[in-house]
Order: C-alpha cells, then structure tokens, then sequence
C-alpha cells in the first residue's frame, strides 16, 4: 500500500476497458515499450492528444504493475464484475487516501447498516483527513471537489454502488459478494484490510 497521501486520482478516470486492454497486452508478451508505443502512436486510448495519451499510459500501467502474475491470471479468468472490483483495487493500492475513504467510510456503513453513501459523507471524509494531515489541509477547494466526483464515480462504475433515480449527490451502496478465488489470494496477500474494505467485514 502506497503510504503517501496524494490527490493524483483527479487527474484519473476509472479506465477499465483501458486497464484490461494492458493486462492482457502484458499476458500476450508484449513489453511495456511496445504498449506505450502502441497507446501513443495508435492512441489506443482515444486520447485527444499525445501528453493525454502518455498520462494515461504512466496512469494504467501502474496498476498493472501493481500485479503480479497470480493475480493477473485471476484477472483474465475472471468475468467483468470481478474484473472491475481488481481495477479498483489496484487503485487502492496505489492510493491510500482513497484506500481509506473505503476502508473508513464505505465498510463503516456496511457494518452500520446504512446503505447509502453521498457527497456529504465524501465531504466530511476530507474534513476529518485535513484535520489529521498538513498536506491534505492545503489543498484547494477544488482539488477536493474534484477528488470527491472521482471517489464517487469510481464507486459506481467499479459495482459497489449504484445511482439512485433522480438524485445526484446520493447512491445505494451494493456490497460485492468476492469471487472465492480473488478473496483466497487477497487474504493470502497482504490483502485482508482490501477483502474488509470492500465487503464491510467487521
């Protein structure tokens, strides 16, 4: 788990056609010199432009090689839900703020019975994080609006909520149930806080 504080998710989408399209670039044998030469001079990405293309690339394929080679196998085996639960995890390994705001406010209303999570919750998230940290106290308003759509965003498109009709600072929370495999190799690397995080394991 990355232990430095950061606001890079701002500057990054979910991905996760984008994602897969690596891993399995990676499991076919291609090497990373061959894939950022084909994602900026082919922008398989569909950037607007070659610096987009290249953030993009350093983005992505540090998630992938935040994998190792069992849990890229249970990647490409697995179906599109499991699949986008992996992204997300490597975000969060990536990114401790961001494995916190699950690990702290996400699994806490799981465990509470509460099964709607909002912008609020996001807010005040940011609040109690800037009070504990130097770092994160400084940062602008927008920077936190803006990290605050991405946590929310990710949370919707990585299934473990859902939009409610009509209302646009709140969502239902929908706890995956974790493939056995995923769970057998998090729990057996380093990954129990992760399987908690994401559940709501008490």
């Amino acid at each position: 788990m990355n232990n430095v504080y950061c606001a890079g998710l701002m500057s990054q989408s979910f991905w996760f056609l984008e994602f897969k399209r690596l891993v399995y670039s990676v499991k076919e044998g291609k090497t990373t010199d061959e894939i950022k030469k084909l994602c900026i001079d082919e922008n398989w990405f569909g950037a607007v432009n070659s610096y987009r293309a290249k953030r993009m690339y350093g983005y992505i394929i540090k998630r992938v090689k935040s994998m190792d080679d069992s849990f890229s196998n249970i990647f490409v085996s697995s179906d599109v839900s499991t699949q986008k639960l992996i992204n997300l995890i490597c975000i969060m390994k990536l990114d401790r703020l961001f494995f916190e705001f699950i690990y702290e406010v996400y699994r806490e209303k799981i465990i509470l019975g509460n099964c709607e999570i909002g912008t609020n919750d996001v807010t005040t998230f940011f609040i109690n994080k800037a009070n504990q940290n130097d770092e994160i106290a400084g940062w602008k308003d927008s920077t936190v609006k803006h990290l605050r759509s991405t946590y929310m965003n990710f949370l919707t498109e990585s299934g473990l909520a859902v939009n409610i009709d009509n209302n646009k600072t709140l969502k239902r929370i929908t706890p995956p149930l974790l493939d056995m495999t995923l769970e057998s190799y998090l729990n057996n690397n380093n990954g129990t806080s992760v399987v908690k995080a994401i559940t709501g394991v008490n």
